[in-house]
């Protein structure tokens, strides 16, 4: 049998021997396991390396103050939130909805719940009520502990019965018991029996880019210990000190702001601010000695807009998650700090599947090579192998321990995660050496004179502009060639939103797209419609083209190629190109 601790040890030792690693590995087969009671409590907490080391520290910049806990200092405390939350009825089992930011509470809860065995449904706090309903009728909530700027929206949602918890109280919230009371209960927790594998531990709201969201449940075994993956990924060490830069309420929040980090024994290091600021945060990086450092591709572009050599930084490994990344930022980040930013890929329903882990070579625009434990195959709509295709993973006795137990139905079944694959939607290019490359969502990809398009190569492009701040691709329906590829278009601050700036965009693009690619319409707006989770949805882009809608508030000025005399000359005349 494999324990968690052989198999955490196994990919530090390997960490840059990627190919051991993926030959060798072997993922834990506990019957009974507790990642907070068998591995955070039993080793990090008792570590003597770690004994002085914080496990949790928190920049606040608005107060200009800092929160520092050891890992033995958590224990205690999510001792005494378990307790507590057992004196007010919650028992293994229970569903509880975990409704807070970046503070203190967040992860104390977290441990708490996972001691329990409660289920925990993370929430962002920019739920409107009505999808606070939705998670509280769907997921069955018993209990929800919320901050105090959450409280007024339960106040119309009929939560009788609702254990109702508040942080940060003011002493005016009736029918809210008070989180402070949880440093009245005994630091010392002990369970109700063990806990299985494959008990329950999380259910996630999926973002709903294309339909109401989806629940997707994890096990006690599949996000703590299919977090080694990206633990991997990330290159994490002990006595790291690791920001991950992304909201409660998401998946990658577990991912690399509680599970990946403590699985390495590094500290999760977190900075609020009232807005975002590239500049007093990347002057924190450096003052605060920050080690690892994973971020969005929306954070690294507005990181270029300031100077970074500047910045003296400790960073050693620096990663980018959610979307690829353009060669532009990398090489500019390269250049500045002699990092190469590593991507890597996954989703709420699985960890780290793939990545370009430390010590593999980079190839710039590529999402990486499967992570350890990983069997990913890239499959056509018929399940054959493919050189551009659908991610697939092998289930049975292939199947990864960061996988989903599947989606939760009305009715409490699962599917989506049985069979002989799990089928993630991404289509992905696979090159002769097994890396992969975007291509983008199944349903994304569309078809221009026969030519498969990927919107997302497009957007690429678009961002490399220097007048583009975002940019969203979807096909605009034509006659002759069944869709144009169109694209909606943000301006940087300031950018005059004017024929000119379309004609700039256009001569841009088209030096560095196949005539096939064209983009040849350009949609000028001051918004992108996006989930609550910041991923534009394009398929409300799609819907606006389809149904030919000029009304909606999104909608702003279009400009077509054809418009451009400049743009007709010395274009070549063949049919992919006309």
């Amino acid at each position: 049998m494999t324990s968690f601790q052989d198999a955490r040890a196994f990919l530090l030792k390997n960490r840059a021997d990627y190919d051991t690693a993926v030959r060798d590995f072997k993922w834990p087969d506990q019957a009974a396991f507790n990642w907070a009671l068998d591995w955070f409590d039993a080793d990090l907490a008792r570590d003597p390396e770690s004994k002085d080391r914080p496990g949790l520290w928190i920049v606040d910049t608005a107060s200009n103050t800092e929160t520092r806990l050891t890992f033995a200092e958590l224990s205690r405390r999510s001792n005494q939130v378990a307790n507590f939350l057992r004196a007010q009825g919650l028992k293994r089992g229970d569903h509880l909805l975990l409704l807070l930011g970046n503070v203190v509470p967040l992860w104390e809860t977290m441990l708490a719940c996972i001691k329990l065995g409660v289920v925990i449904i993370p929430a962002t706090t920019l739920l409107t009520p009505d999808e606070l309903r939705d998670r509280l009728d769907r997921g069955r909530a018993k209990a929800v502990v919320a901050g105090q700027d959450q409280v007024s929206k339960f106040d119309s949602l009929g939560t009788e019965g609702l254990t109702r918890i508040v942080v940060g109280s003011t002493g005016a919230n009736a029918g809210w018991l008070p989180f402070e009371d949880t440093a009245s209960a005994p630091d010392m927790f002990t369970p109700d029996g063990p806990t299985r594998a494959d008990d329950p531990m999380l259910l996630y709201f999926t973002s709903g880019t294309t339909a109401k969201p989806k629940l997707v449940r994890h096990s006690q075994r599949s996000y703590p210990v299919g977090g080694l993956s990206t633990m991997y990924w990330l290159g994490l060490q002990p006595g790291d000190v690791h920001l991950n830069i992304s909201s409660p309420g998401w998946a990658k929040h577990a991912w690399s702001c509680f599970f990946a980090p403590w699985n390495a024994g590094a500290t999760v290091f977190v900075v609020n601010q009232p807005r975002f600021d590239a500049k007093s945060l990347l002057a924190t990086i450096g003052r605060c000695g920050v080690t690892t450092l994973c971020a969005p591709p929306t954070v690294w572009r507005l990181f270029i807009q300031e100077k970074l050599a500047d910045f003296k930084v400790a960073l050693r490994e620096v990663c980018g998650a959610g979307e690829p990344l353009n060669p532009e930022v990398i090489d500019q980040v390269k250049a500045a700090w002699g990092l190469t930013i590593r991507d890597g890929y996954g989703q709420t329903e699985t960890t780290a599947m793939a990545g370009n882990s430390p010590g593999q070579p980079v190839k710039i625009g590529s999402m990486g090579r499967p992570m350890p434990g990983y069997h990913v195959k890239v499959i056509d709509a018929d399940g054959n192998p493919a050189k551009e295709g659908e991610v697939a993973l092998a289930l049975g006795a292939e199947r990864p321990a960061g996988l989903m137990q599947g989606y939760q139905t009305d009715d409490g079944r699962l599917t989506g995660a049985d069979g002989d694959v799990y089928r993630s939607g991404d289509v992905v290019f696979v090159d002769d050496d097994g890396y992969l490359t975007f291509v983008g969502r199944a349903d994304d990809v569309f078809k221009s004179s026969d030519y498969r398009i990927s919107p997302f190569e497009l957007e690429s492009v678009l961002l490399e502009h220097d007048q583009v701040a975002e940019a969203a691709v979807v096909p605009t329906p034509d006659p002759i060639r069944l869709a144009l590829p169109k694209a909606y278009v943000l301006l940087t601050a300031g950018t005059e939103p004017s024929a000119a700036t379309a004609l700039s965009i256009f001569q841009y693009v088209h030096k560095r797209l196949s005539p096939f690619k064209r983009i040849r319409r350009i949609e000028i707006v001051t918004e992108l419609p996006k989930t609550i989770s910041g991923k534009i949805r394009r398929v409300h882009l799609r819907r606006l083209e389809h149904e030919n809608d000029r009304a909606d508030s999104l909608r702003g000025q279009e400009f077509r190629e054809e418009d451009f005399p400049e743009l007709q000359a010395g274009r070549p005349g063949n049919a992919a190109s006309a």
